[in-house]
């Protein structure tokens, strides 16, 4: 099966063997992938219960959990990645989260749609409401997105709690890379990756 590219991205970012904590993991496309080419081994926390039937017929070990209530239940150190796609900007403490991927793990990686992205500016701009794209579909009174971020935001707060980032791309809105996106990040990228560990 094929990955989006957002997802072949981290996958390489994964070392072979590695235990990996995937927050969020919805069906559990890529903890599968990762299992299957990089042999990790580790868990998928998702809260959609539908998903949580999915991840079990397809294998992969998952606890029905909300993100919100923290990872009190895992040791520190006890994984090697903490993995929390598309997710940071719907739970409502993700400055707390942040921290908690970086007790359990070694390592995090998020990825979250860059709210600077020029069209969102532009639907602000000129028309004077909240932007909604293939990246950001739902109308503002029915999003799971509680809390948007830009690329700036999300690399002040890792510098303001000691974050240091490893690697970012950005790839667009059918999450494929694109050169652009590289050169002016928040105003060009769609979506955000970030690999980061305690600094």
């Amino acid at each position: 099966m094929k990955l989006r590219t957002d997802l072949e991205i981290i996958s390489k970012w994964i070392k072979p063997g590695s235990r990996v904590l995937d927050l969020g993991c919805g069906d559990g496309t890529l903890l599968k992938h990762l299992q299957e080419t990089r042999q990790v081994s580790g868990y998928g926390l998702e809260f959609n219960d539908d998903n949580v039937t999915r991840c079990i017929r397809a294998g992969i070990n998952v606890i029905h959990t909300d993100l919100d209530a923290g990872l009190s239940d895992f040791q520190t150190n006890s994984f090697d990645y903490i993995i929390m796609t598309q997710t940071l900007q719907a739970v409502h403490y993700p400055d707390h989260l942040l921290e908690e991927m970086l007790r359990t793990g070694r390592q995090g990686i998020v990825t979250f749609p860059n709210f600077a992205h020029w069209y969102n500016r532009l639907q602000l701009a000129l028309g004077g409401k909240m932007p909604m794209s293939r990246n950001l579909p739902n109308p503002w009174y029915n999003t799971p997105n509680i809390h948007l971020c830009t690329v700036k935001d999300f690399e002040r707060l890792c510098a303001e709690r000691n974050i240091r980032v490893l690697q970012r791309t950005m790839v667009n809105h059918a999450h494929r890379y694109s050169f652009g996106d590289h050169l002016l990040p928040n105003l060009l990228g769609r979506n955000a990756l970030y690999r980061f560990e305690r600094g």
